[in-house]
C-alpha cells in the first residue's frame, strides 16, 4: 500500500475543474506494487494529464525479524516518509531528553506503519528489535528521507563489479 502525492503541472489548455484533493496536490488513492507504478495518473507514467506521482510509503524486509510475545516472527513491513512533525515531536519526549540515543527509536516508532501482521507500531516494538534490524531501519529511514530511494551502490568483493541493490528486499533472500 502506498499513499501518493500527485503534482499537476501548470497547463494553459487545462479547462477542467480539479477536485479538492487534486487542487491541494494530494491523491488519497493507493499505489500498486513495490515499484509504485499505479496511481491517479493511470499507468504511473506521463499521460495526457501529465501528473508526477511521489511514493510516500516503502516496503522493506528485516534481516532477522521482530519476534512478538507469542513467538511469531515479523519481517515484512512498510515505512512512510517522515514529516517535520515526526522529527520534532520526539524531541519533547522525556525518554529522548534523558537519553538522546533514544531519538531514533521514537522516530522509527512513528514512521513504521506496518510490521508483518502488526499495525500498532510504537517505540516499545522498535526497542525490542534485534540490533541488526534496528540498524537496518535507521539506514532505510535515512535512505528514503534523505536520498529518496532504497537503492545502494555496492561492489562485488570477488570480481570488483559495481552494481545497485534494492535494500527494500522485494523477494525472499533480498535485503
Amino acid at each position: 500500500m502506498r499513499r501518493q502525492i500527485v503534482a499537476q503541472p501548470e497547463s494553459a489548455g487545462a479547462e477542467q475543474e480539479p477536485s479538492a484533493a487534486a487542487a491541494a496536490g494530494v491523491d488519497a488513492g493507493v499505489g500498486a506494487g513495490a515499484g509504485g507504478g499505479g496511481g491517479a495518473g493511470g499507468a504511473g507514467g506521463r499521460s495526457g494529464g501529465e501528473r508526477d506521482v511521489m511514493q510516500t510509503e516503502f516496503a522493506f524486509r528485516l534481516p532477522r525479524g521482530y519476534v512478538d510475545g507469542s513467538g511469531q516472527v515479523h519481517r515484512e513491513g512498510v515505512m512512510r516518509l517522515s514529516t517535520a512533525r515526526d522529527e520534532l515531536v520526539p524531541l519533547r519526549d522525556d525518554r529522548v531528553r534523558e537519553n538522546p540515543a533514544y531519538l531514533s527509536v521514537v522516530l522509527l516508532g512513528r514512521v513504521v506503519v506496518r510490521l508483518g501482521t502488526l499495525t500498532d507500531i510504537h517505540a516499545g516494538v522498535i526497542e525490542d528489535m534485534f540490533a541488526s534490524d534496528l540498524a537496518f531501519l535507521q539506514d532505510f529511514y535515512r535512505r528514503i528521507n534523505a536520498e529518496g530511494h532504497t537503492r545502494a551502490q555496492v561492489t562485488c568483493p570477488s570480481c570488483a563489479t559495481a552494481f545497485a541493490v534494492d535494500l527494500a528486499g522485494e523477494r525472499l533472500g533480498e535485503s
